[in-house]
């Protein structure tokens, strides 16, 4: 298909058709039998052309360029018309170079949608978009580039103007749609007129961004919007440049203030909560010629209905904490940033400082308030040192770690407060939770609070992470060597109900031996699963680590490991497993890397498990998970029965005892021997009880008498004729300890009636005893020397023979 363009030399309208960058030639253009790459067609001509190709739109571009001299003659005010008609569908620019005098300006009136204000690199969704450029004197200036559908209606510039319409081919476009108005001088660069009828948000630039605005230059942005609203304004990316004389600074003319222009510093936080129209102007300042700095601006002004809740504060009092850090954000902050399309919520410490984030510090009351529809989209992170210098002073204190309420009872979702626990080397931190526990997050036992703590151990060369924990475990106190951070990261709004229960605390403690040692008390018939810090990653090379499990009384625990062995090589050292139970005499248990670790056993005291690690060969890591489960102790039927058969036995032993001595009662008269009654009758051993040594008393002298039937058949069958026969003792001329005698044992004593009494005597245990000497004598005669005894020198001492029982015997 061929083209006719016909220019009117009035128009002054030049048409240049030319390659698209970085196109191959492959389509040409034919003028009369004559091929070219490029066609430019002047005021006043009249040209017919075709292509070579089908499909033209993929190898050219058009540039359509008007020029408007406002200088010399009248400027054509008024709309703007896309000429000339029946163009080739390509890509077109069309380009009005308006020449003006600085006294006067110009005025670029945009027709609905209005324009939307994008960065340098943008494109557009329907890839239509304007371009405008200021022309003072031989400067240009980039005012910015433009999509349709925004709010900026109004463009007032000072001199002359560049203004460009991008198309795409396929376009149905058929206005320009924007006219040209003349007006008097505005005395500053340009004005950008923004109509914001409800809500929303845009995005604006300086002129040239993201090179700098020009020298000692001005420009304002006037926004319209209904008093009934509420404008907020973000500054998001500046820079400033070096300035010799003035100072770069931005000024607000605020309808209704009392301190028009307000003043504010590029680095200051912009007024918000505006209500109604307001004008923003950026004021340059003469640079320094040797180095002169870029000053440039971004920002974000954002229009919402009033609040329901806007005039109500929130008393945030943090007069009494210390070292605390309080902001509060929107959701995803620091690592995403809110879309600016996004609904906005702003924190507010006074009616006009409000902002997307506000750091709150300890030490200080403040009343804040909320610029939000839906506050759930808000979080709170907060964080709080605590530091010991000297153990001396820190040792004995116990810190809660505790959320303070300030923060609790905002209406905002708390996402995480850091603890930051700093301690020299040679003092250590321990953590507890002794009523709660902890219970360790792991693949087999998750946990389901409502919040849960992740515990780092730094030092600056290594981090460790200890792992994650929640409430309601067995896990009562952990304590590591080295700088701790513990985060309690909350899921839900479950938190507000559960964080009256907190029972965190720590203590700063002397130096432990191992980088982290768990003391682990559980309940009866509890579960629990343990691993190694680093979790999968593994321990670092040459960590210790220990865990001290208490077992229930009246409970055994059944330590069990997952797998079978370590699962490393060590390339430097060694790595050791270690289980020793808490009792005398228990043997310790080690294992090595090249080793089997220890199958299920059962443990009934208090036991320990260490894992050290080595330095592992490449892209090998040391992890542990072990399990400890608990139980009631069982007594073995083996025993239950050995002990039965052993009762039975005893029984039986004792019944034939008693029955032989039965009968030797009935066959026999019995012997009587006296207790010498100056014997102590005590526990040998025992000194203190007696007054002399033995080589100073007679407590070794035995006075016997018989019975007189001890020996009666005797004299029966010598009709009494035969004069017994008398024992005479003899002294013992050996050596003689210090120690008193022992009364007899068992197996020499006799069941022996006495005269006064037919019960038996009490058993006596003594086992150390000297021996009895017993002599024969005349019937009657045992009762009175029984008695000669109990008087001798007044000695309390009394007979074996006697009912009661002398003291100092054991049954």
């Amino acid at each position: 298909a061929s083209f006719t363009i016909s220019l009117r030399t009035v128009d002054n309208v030049t048409v240049m058709i030319k390659l698209r960058p970085g196109v191959s030639p492959s389509c040409q253009i034919r003028v009369k039998n004559v091929i070219r790459s490029e066609l430019k067609i002047k005021p006043g001509e009249n040209v017919t052309f075709a292509f070579t190709c089908n499909t033209p739109e993929k190898y050219f571009i058009m540039e359509i360029q008007k020029n408007i001299d406002c200088v010399s003659g009248p400027c054509p005010f008024g709309d703007v018309h896309l000429y000339p008609l029946g163009l080739p569908r390509l890509n077109r620019t069309f380009i009005w170079d308006v020449k003006a005098s600085t006294k006067a300006g110009l005025e670029l009136k945009f027709s609905t949608p209005w324009l939307r204000q994008i960065e340098p690199g943008e494109t557009c969704p329907d890839f239509v978009s304007y371009n405008i450029n200021s022309c003072i004197d031989k400067a240009t200036v980039n005012i910015g580039t433009f999509c349709r559908n925004g709010s900026v209606s109004r463009v007032k510039l000072l001199g002359g103007v560049v203004m460009s319409l991008h198309l795409p081919w396929d376009s149905p476009l058929t206005t320009s749609g924007f006219n040209i108005a003349n007006r008097t001088s505005i005395k500053r660069l340009c004005i950008i007129e923004s109509i914001l009828n409800g809500e929303s948000s845009i995005t604006l630039m300086s002129p040239n961004y993201p090179l700098g605005f020009p020298e000692d230059e001005l420009m304002t942005w006037q926004f319209v919007i209904p008093s009934n609203m509420r404008a907020s304004v973000f500054f998001h990316n500046y820079s400033l440049s070096n300035c010799e004389r003035k100072e770069e600074r931005v000024e607000y003319y605020i309808p209704g203030s009392l301190s028009n222009p307000e003043v504010f510093k590029l680095s200051d936080s912009q007024p918000a909560n505006i209500a109604g129209s307001f004008n923003l102007s950026l004021q340059g300042c003469d640079q320094d010629a040797q180095n002169p700095g870029i000053l440039r601006l971004l920002f974000q002004v954002v229009v919402q209905h009033p609040q329901v809740d806007e005039n109500v504060t929130h008393l945030v009092d943090l007069s009494k904490e210390w070292n605390t850090t309080v902001t509060i954000h929107f959701e995803g902050w620091p690592s995403r940033i809110p879309l600016m399309s996004e609904p906005i919520c702003l924190i507010c410490k006074d009616p006009r400082t409000c902002d997307r984030v506000l750091t709150l510090v300890s030490g200080a009351v403040y009343k804040i308030s909320f610029l939000c529809k839906d506050l759930s989209r808000l979080r709170i992170t907060a964080e709080k040192g605590i530091s010991c210098v000297d153990l001396r002073w820190c040792q004995r204190k116990i810190y809660s770690l505790l959320v303070p309420k300030a923060i609790t009872q905002l209406p905002i979702r708390l996402h995480k407060f850091i603890w930051k626990l700093l301690a020299p080397d040679v003092i250590n931190i321990e953590i507890m939770s002794p009523s709660l526990k902890l219970q360790q997050h792991v693949p087999e036992q998750r946990c389901n609070t409502s919040y849960s703590y992740s515990v780092v151990s730094a030092t600056p060369e290594t981090e460790l992470n200890v792992g994650v924990f929640c409430p309601g475990g067995s896990i009562e106190k952990i304590q590591m060597r080295n700088n701790i951070t513990i985060s309690l990261k909350t899921f839900g709004r479950g938190f507000l109900n559960e964080s009256n229960h907190q029972d965190l605390k720590m203590s700063f403690v002397p130096h432990i031996k191992d980088e982290c040692t768990f003391t682990v008390s559980p309940d009866p018939r509890a579960k629990v699963y343990l691993q190694t810090p680093n979790w999968p990653y593994g321990l670092p090379p040459y960590v210790s680590i220990s865990w001290y499990v208490l077992v229930p009384s009246k409970q055994v625990a059944r330590l069990e490991f997952s797998k079978d062995r370590m699962g490393i090589a060590c390339e430097t050292g060694r790595a050791y497993l270690n289980i020793k139970e808490e009792t005398l005499g228990a043997d310790e248990t080690v294992r090595r890397e090249d080793e089997p670790l220890p199958k299920p056993r059962n443990m009934y005291h208090n036991f320990w498990v260490n894992v050290s690690n080595c330095k592992p060969v490449d892209k090998m890591q040391l992890t542990l998970q072990f399990r400890v489960t608990f139980a009631d102790k069982q007594i073995d039927l083996g025993v239950i029965l050995a002990v039965v058969a052993g009762a039975g036995v005893l029984v039986a032993v004792v019944l034939t005892v008693c029955c032989v001595k039965k009968k030797k009662k009935k066959s026999q008269n019995p012997m009587v021997g006296v207790y010498n009654a100056n014997v102590n009758t005590q526990m040998p051993g025992k000194q203190g009880l007696f007054t002399k040594g033995r080589k100073n008393n007679e407590s070794h002298v035995y006075a016997v008498i018989d019975d007189a039937m001890v020996y009666g058949h005797l004299l029966k069958e010598s009709n009494g004729s035969v004069t017994p026969e008398v024992d005479v003792y003899r002294p013992f001329d050996g050596p003689i300890g210090s120690l008193p005698p022992s009364p007899p044992p068992f197996s020499f004593r006799k069941d022996i009636k006495r005269s006064s009494n037919t019960e038996e005597s009490p058993p006596l245990t003594d086992t150390d005893h000297d021996t009895y000497t017993f002599a024969h004598q005349k019937s009657g005669q045992a009762e009175d020397n029984g008695d000669t005894n109990e008087k001798n020198n007044g000695d309390t001492s009394m007979s074996l023979l006697e009912n009661k029982e002398p003291d100092g015997l054991v049954e």
